[in-house]
Parts: C-alpha cells; structure tokens; sequence
C-alpha cells in the first residue's frame, strides 16, 4: 500500500511509519514541526528515519536515507492548495491522519490554534481522501471526547456531547465530520479515540515524560487533583498494532443500523469509531511508583487541585476493537515505563548535554 501518515515527527506517527516501512508498504509522512513542544525531539525522530534536518524545506517531499520507500514532507494542514496538490500527486491507498494541534491545557489559551489544525486542516484530509478516491481514512481522536460522562469504562455507545475542552470538541467535530463524508461519499472512515499513550519516543508534555524529567533533576513533580486520578495507559507497541489492524480492515457499513435506536459508532455509511487503549486503568500514584522504580529514586510530590479542562479518569472499553479486530494490549505497565525510562536515559539525557 502507498499510505499517507501526518504526524510523522509525532510520537504515535514516528512509530506507525517505521512499522509499515518494515512490513514493506510505501509511506509519505507529513509533519508541520511546529513548536507546541520541543521541535528538537521532533527533528530527532525524522533523524532516526533518515530524513536530515537540512533537508526539510516547506512543501518540499525529501526521500530518506535510511528507508527506500519513506519520503517526508513539511507541510501545513491549513493550506488548502499545497494539499490538494499533495493529493493529487501522490494518490494514496490510504490515509492515517494523526496530525493536530494536541493538548488539553494548551486549548484554554490558543483556541485558534486547534480550529485551524483541527477542523480546518481536517476538511483538506476529508477533501483529498474524497477526490482521489483513497480506500480508507483512519483518524485520530480522542478519549477526551468523553468529557462530562461518568460511567466507566468508557464506551463508543455512549453520548459523547458534554466536552471540556477546545481540544475535545474539535476531535468530536471530527468524528461528525468524517461521518459526512462517509454517507455523502463513501468514503470508508475509521475513528480511534486513544487513550493516554505512553512509551519511547514519546511527548515531553505527558505525564511519564514529565515526572521522569523532574525526578531525574530532583525537582518535585506536580500531581493533581492530589492524585485521585485513573487513566487508561496504552503501551505505544500495542497502540500501533490496533492501528494497524484498522487500517487494514476499512467499514463496510452496520446493516443493524437502527435509526429509531441509532449507535454512534457506526452507520449504514462506511462509517465507525473505536477506543484504543489498554483496558486496564491505573492509578496516578501507581503509574508514579512505576516510574520511581525505573529511575531508582523517590519523587518528590507537589499536590494540587484538578485543572480545568481535565477529568479523573478514563477507562475505554474496548470490546468491540477485541471482538471485530482481536485486538489484545498485552504490554504490563512497569515494563512500559521501564522501557521509556531506558529510552529517556540512553537518548534523550546524551542528546541535550551535545546540545548543550
């Protein structure tokens, strides 16, 4: 397959590309490498895929050294006519759109920042997958969408009307979106709502990524809503193979579809939305004690209230993905985050001192 991955410089990216690369498909990742959170891990992990950073030019397609059937182009989702080019050019088999402007935080301050990435860069996706016929579009959303909703786990049955945040509105206007597409054009859409992915590689404004960094500084690590709170932490490993397993099946259409008692994951149209994520929630003070153990030191903790725009907890059911896909996340927690303290330790500690 020749398949079209934005957010390759992400953290989920970075990872589904050099797992369909192994397997012998053809990948053309697409990053804007902006500055939400570091651009330098970024650069470092289009490095480690053979793209150089200067190589990279704006709209530009750049092969990689290291992966014959891997080409990178930075580009905006917001300009209409470079992707409409893209598009064109390229006509891709299928589509993982992973790009977007992430953080539930950084919503409450740049609000612009996740219409223009979200919902405006989301139609120049929907519009290229309508016009060049791709076979398959697998988003990204989110399990913030589930915002107000208490009970748990969380299911793709359930309303998902309540959101607290820009950030979880804009990923629920997607999946809206990519259902009009999927009942206007057919086109086959596939929506994941992940939940808290973790793992090597992985972003420096999450939880792991920070408590790692502060406990290794012997700084105190800030813990909210004085640590009652439960997430669903999903191993990247098990992350991608989910993906995987999607991408590789595109909806047929529900025909139990009842429009007197309507699913919202599914449709008629080649329509459908998954959680993603572990199955198994733990708890914040658990997920810290697995850290101390990796690091071999005892954090020092600054406990504070919850922050708006969060929620307590998140737990996705995923029964359908196992029941459709035999999807089974298999990575226990302490060997997840063992492996990231690893990665943190090997690479990231040596690449800021030569920076340095």
């Amino acid at each position: 397959m020749k398949v079209l991955i934005t957010g390759t410089a992400g953290f989920i990216g970075f990872h589904l590309a050099n797992y369909l690369l192994a397997r012998g498909d053809e990948v053309v990742g697409l990053d804007s490498i902006n500055d939400y959170y570091d651009p330098e891990l970024k650069y470092a992990r289009l490095a480690e895929a053979g793209i150089p950073r200067q190589a990279i030019e704006w709209n530009q397609i750049v092969q990689s050294a290291r992966h014959p059937h891997y080409r990178f182009v930075r580009m905006q989702l917001e300009d209409e006519a470079a992707m409409r080019q893209l598009f064109e050019q390229e006509r891709f088999n299928m589509v993982v759109h992973l790009a977007a402007q992430a953080g539930v935080r950084y919503s409450l301050v740049n609000p612009e920042a996740y219409v223009q990435s979200n919902m405006v860069g989301f139609v120049h996706i929907l519009e290229g997958c309508r016009h060049t016929q791709v076979k398959h579009l697998v988003y990204a959303s989110s399990s913030s969408v589930y915002g107000l909703n208490g009970k748990m786990p969380f299911s793709t049955s359930d309303n998902v009307d309540h959101p607290v945040s820009l950030y979880a509105a804009s990923k629920k206007a997607n999946e809206l979106m990519a259902h009009t597409y999927s009942h206007l054009y057919a086109l086959p859409t596939t929506g994941l709502r992940f939940f808290t992915v973790y793992g090597p590689w992985g972003r420096p404004d999450m939880a792991l990524f920070l408590f790692t960094k502060a406990i290794l500084e012997d700084r105190p690590i800030k813990v909210f809503n004085y640590g009652k709170m439960v997430r669903d932490f999903t191993y990247i490993d098990d992350i991608v193979e989910g993906v995987v397993r999607v991408l590789d099946h595109p909806p047929q259409g529900n025909p139990q579809w009842s429009a007197q008692a309507p699913d919202p994951s599914s449709s008629p149209a080649p329509y459908k939305v998954y959680n993603i994520g572990n199955n198994n929630p733990v708890q914040l003070m658990d997920f810290i004690e697995a850290i101390e153990e990796a690091v071999g030191r005892q954090a020092k903790k600054e406990m504070l209230p919850m922050q708006p725009g969060d929620v307590p907890a998140t737990y996705a059911d995923v029964s359908d993905l196992v029941r459709d896909l035999d999807y089974q996340p298999a990575t226990p927690i302490h060997q997840g985050v063992r492996a990231f303290v690893d990665w943190y330790q090997q690479f990231y500690v040596e690449h800021t001192e030569k920076r340095v």
